[in-house]
């Protein structure tokens, strides 16, 4: 993803159209795939926050302008700034790890319209809101392990909670998962065909209110039931269950290797090979991260985020994140040459590492405001 805009253009990239008692905000930089800048950040840190103190705020709708709602951070800026001063980027994530948490536990609901490309922070920004509407357009992934990093943005909250072992399917293997996928595993509250979204967001704007039954009613007017499609992983739960339950990355790998020597699967051949491009590092802490995900609230999840964040962005465990950016982003050669290269090179002593404070007296965990409301996310599943 391109570098952040010049100051000029940073008010323009994120817009705000007010109605009565409705405040919709659009991600506006659709040539980048609406990449959160971090001006993009700072700005709805400010709306959010502002918004929720407003009492003639009843609603906040957010969608992107474009093809997509939000491919993500602008990792490829963050790279750069981390390069010279990683501080700047750790500044960053601070700010983008606490819009998530201010999401997640925000006291007036949030409809977040996820019509097109939804990917990492682009999640972060959605998921954890108490609404989230998804289209026959839409296309969800968190590719972070191709990257040389990892679910981040609060992920291990939500996929750990999600049905089985189907979290650890999509944050190791970064697979694509569509509107109607998303709506059966949970992650979408709603699916809406996109040429009903002008009608929906016309009904919504007339909104008076906080009642978040009459919103839910709203929406479900205008809502379908999609099929999956037959070749939908999400039929394979099962398999991935038996696969993706397994401790180590290691035995997951060798556990999907014997399902495919039993059975020819392209959905097994893609898992494989996903996983042998990723970062073995990036695997691990991944597995790890959702492991102990489960087991945590969002505000440590955010917290434990911030710590491995740092550590990537520091590059002194190893520099994949680097690494992974210049490959993917950059040179876009596809080919990045991770340290350690294999699986069994990642110690746990490693892993450790990343989940440890930073050695650096400047240094400070991540420190969330107070909040009162529980987490908005629930998963229809469980």
């Amino acid at each position: 993803m391109p570098s952040s805009s010049s100051t000029n253009e940073a008010p323009d990239q994120v817009l705000v159209e007010g109605h009565l008692f409705v405040r919709k905000i659009v991600l506006n930089r659709p040539m980048q795939l609406n990449a959160l800048s971090n001006y993009m950040i700072s700005r709805l840190l400010e709306l959010f926050i502002g918004y929720e103190e407003d009492p003639d705020v009843k609603l906040i709708i957010l969608k992107g302008n474009g093809r997509a709602f939000c491919a993500g951070g602008d990792v490829a800026a963050v790279a750069c700034d981390s390069e010279g001063n990683w501080r700047l980027g750790a500044k960053y994530f601070w700010k983008e790890y606490t819009l998530n948490y201010i999401m997640a536990t925000y006291s007036k609901p949030q409809v977040s319209i996820i019509n097109g490309i939804v990917m990492g922070g682009g999640a972060g920004a959605s998921i954890h809101g108490r609404f989230r509407v998804v289209t026959e357009n839409t296309v969800f992934a968190m590719p972070e392990t191709a990257l040389g990093l990892y679910p981040d943005v609060g992920a291990s909250y939500y996929l750990s909670r999600l049905p089985g072992f189907f979290g650890e399917y999509l944050g190791l293997t970064g697979t694509r998962l569509d509107g109607a996928e998303m709506l059966t595993c949970g992650l979408a509250t709603h699916f809406v065909d996109s040429m009903k979204l002008p009608l929906l967001e016309e009904a919504l704007c007339k909104i008076n209110c906080y009642d978040f039954s009459n919103i839910s009613l709203i929406i479900e007017n205008h809502a379908d039931q999609p099929k999956l499609k037959e070749k939908s992983s999400y039929h394979r739960l099962d398999v991935i269950n038996r696969c993706f339950s397994h401790r180590t990355v290691e035995e997951i790998l060798s556990a999907l290797e014997q399902e495919s020597a039993k059975k020819n699967d392209d959905w097994i051949s893609a898992a494989i090979q996903s996983l042998n491009k990723a970062s073995p590092t990036s695997l691990k802490i991944s597995l790890r991260l959702i492991r102990e995900g489960r087991l945590q609230g969002v505000g440590q999840c955010l917290v434990c985020d911030y710590r491995m964040t740092c550590h990537a962005i520091r590059g002194e465990i190893n520099r994949d994140f680097f690494e992974g950016n210049r490959a993917i982003l950059v040179d876009k050669d596809k080919n990045p040459k991770w340290k350690p290269s294999s699986l069994d090179q990642v110690s746990d002593s490693m892993v450790d590492r990343f989940f440890s404070r930073i050695d650096d007296e400047d240094w400070e965990d991540l420190k969330l405001p107070p909040r009162s409301n529980l987490p908005a996310l629930a998963i229809a599943k469980l």
